[in-house]
C-alpha cells in the first residue's frame, strides 16, 4: 500500500480486550461520519504495556483508547494531558501528536452523558454511590462532581484508597452561589444507605466475585449501573432488579466516551443513538 493510500490505524489497548466492542463502535461512527481509518484490538502483556504502545506508534499508529489496567500507566506515558485526564491521574485515549502522546480521559463526560441524557436521570441534588477506586472511578469521579449530586460516596476495599482519591478531588469547588458536593469516602461495609444512584466501577463483575455493597444501599426506584456489559454485568443487573432498582449496564457509557474519543481522534462529533441501539442488539442476540 503506497503512503498515499495508507488508513489511519486506530486501537484499543488493555488485558484482557478480546471481549472489547471499541472496534466495533468506532467503525460504525467512521462510516457515520465519512472518515477513513481502521481500528483494531491489542492485548498488551500485563508488564509490557510501554513497550506495546511504542511498537504500535512505530507501525503507523495515530491513537488508541486504553482499557484496564492499564489507564493509570498510559497516564504516565502521556507527554502531555487535557485537563480531565490531569484531574482523573489517569487517561483512557490516547493521541499522538508529532510524536507526542495527549492523554485525555473521557469516561467520565461519557457516563455523565448516559446518565443524564440516555437514562434521563438529573444527578444535581442526588444521593450518589461510586464503589471503587480504581482507573475506572478515577475517571468519571470530576464529571460526577461537576453535576452537583447533594452528596457522593467513594466506597472500596481499601477505605485509604478511597480516602486518597476523594483528597485528589476536594480542591474542586462549586461555582459561586452553586452548592458543593458532600465527598466522602469509606470501605464497603460502612458506605451508608439508600442512594438514589448505584455504580459499580470495580472489576467484580468481570471477575464474577458478586456484588459488594449490601442491598440496603439502593434507596427506592433507585439507578443502579455496572460499568461492565454483556455477560460480566449480568449478576449486578439482577442483582438491582431483584431489589427494586432500575438496572443499567456499561453499554451506553462505552458508547458515549466512544464517541469523545472519537471526536479527539478525527475532529468531528458522531451520532451515538443509532450506534447505541445498534450496539444493544448485537450484544443482546450474542448473550441469548
Amino acid at each position: 500500500m503506497s503512503t498515499a493510500d495508507a488508513v489511519d490505524r486506530y486501537a484499543v489497548l488493555g488485558h484482557p480486550v478480546a471481549h472489547s466492542q471499541s472496534p466495533f463502535i468506532h467503525a460504525a461512527f467512521a462510516r457515520q461520519t465519512g472518515q477513513a481509518l481502521e481500528y483494531g484490538r491489542l492485548l498488551c502483556p500485563l508488564d509490557g504495556f510501554a513497550a506495546a504502545l511504542r511498537r504500535f506508534a512505530d507501525e503507523g499508529g495515530r491513537g488508541c483508547n486504553v482499557t484496564v489496567p492499564f489507564k493509570h500507566e498510559a497516564f504516565a506515558l502521556a507527554h502531555v494531558h487535557t485537563a480531565r485526564a490531569a484531574r482523573a491521574g489517569a487517561c483512557n485515549a490516547l493521541r499522538l501528536d508529532a510524536g507526542r502522546w495527549l492523554g485525555d480521559n473521557t469516561d467520565g463526560a461519557g457516563l455523565l452523558r448516559d446518565i443524564e441524557r440516555n437514562a434521563g436521570v438529573a444527578l444535581a441534588g442526588r444521593r450518589v454511590l461510586l464503589i471503587g477506586a480504581g482507573g475506572a472511578a478515577a475517571g468519571v469521579l470530576g464529571p460526577l462532581l461537576d453535576a452537583r449530586p447533594a452528596r457522593l460516596v467513594i466506597a472500596n476495599r481499601s477505605p485509604e484508597k478511597a480516602r486518597a482519591l476523594a483528597r485528589s478531588h476536594a480542591a474542586g469547588s462549586a461555582p459561586t452561589g452553586q452548592p458543593t458536593t458532600d465527598l466522602e469516602a469509606t470501605g464497603l461495609a460502612d458506605c451508608g444507605t439508600g442512594f438514589d444512584v448505584v455504580i459499580n466501577a470495580t472489576a467484580s463483575s468481570m471477575l464474577a466475585a458478586g456484588v459488594p455493597v449490601a442491598e440496603t444501599t439502593l434507596g427506592p426506584g433507585a439507578l443502579a449501573i455496572d460499568l461492565m456489559y454483556g455477560a460480566p454485568a449480568r449478576f449486578f443487573l439482577e442483582w438491582a432488579r431483584k431489589h427494586g432498582a432500575i438496572a443499567r449496564d456499561g453499554l451506553g457509557m462505552l458508547v458515549e466516551q466512544a464517541a469523545e474519543a472519537f471526536e479527539l481522534f478525527r475532529g468531528v462529533a458522531p451520532q451515538t443513538a443509532p450506534v447505541l441501539a445498534e450496539l444493544r442488539r448485537r450484544v443482546d442476540e450474542a448473550d441469548a
